[in-house]
């Protein structure tokens, strides 16, 4: 039986904006001062680019998270998280495929995608919510946004391998059904 390539590329591009979804919303750790939350869903957003690559990582990673705003109720949130975690996960893609290719890095490829995710992270909310707040009040939610960054790195870093091995088995898998 032969996949449609096009289908599992839909179908994969809605698990993980179902997974950065969830990650996000399930475990939120408010931070005083700001009016935000950490989440793991970070790790799902460097794990979108790098799994589905950059275009279907941006459209996972940006509607996912920007979903979890939607329903967490940070509608101000929406336009730039799509932005600045879809932004993200392009270039996790992206520096993932230059240094696996070349390199055979991936490891290295996954922190140099978290380090990514920490710096967009923090740079963009720093820049929207300067809009919004006024520059104090910006500055005053970047450590927590770096924090955040940490942990999606860390996260990443100890998922990566787990969900390599699931893709392996599923492409094994896909070839015998050929």
């Amino acid at each position: 039986m032969k996949t449609n390539n096009n289908t599992r590329k839909m179908v994969m591009t809605a698990l993980f904006m179902a997974l950065v979804c969830t990650a996000t919303m399930v475990i939120r750790i408010p931070t005083p001062g700001t009016n935000g939350y950490i989440h793991p869903g970070d790790a799902l957003v460097i794990l979108s680019g790098i799994f589905l690559g950059p275009v279907q990582g941006l459209l996972a990673a940006g509607i996912g998270s920007a979903l979890a705003d939607f329903l967490g109720g940070y509608l101000l949130y929406v336009p730039a998280t799509f932005l600045i975690k879809g932004l993200t996960a392009f270039c996790c893609g992206l520096v993932f495929q230059r240094l696996s290719a070349t390199a055979g890095k991936r490891t290295a490829g996954v922190v140099i995608g978290g380090l990514t995710d920490m710096v967009f992270v923090a740079c963009g909310y720093w820049l929207y919510e300067t809009c919004y707040y006024g520059m104090a009040a910006a500055l005053a939610s970047v450590p927590s946004n770096l924090i955040q960054g940490l942990g999606g790195l860390v996260l990443a870093v100890i998922l990566y391998p787990v969900l390599a091995v699931c893709r392996r088995q599923m492409e094994q898998e896909e070839k015998r059904l050929e």
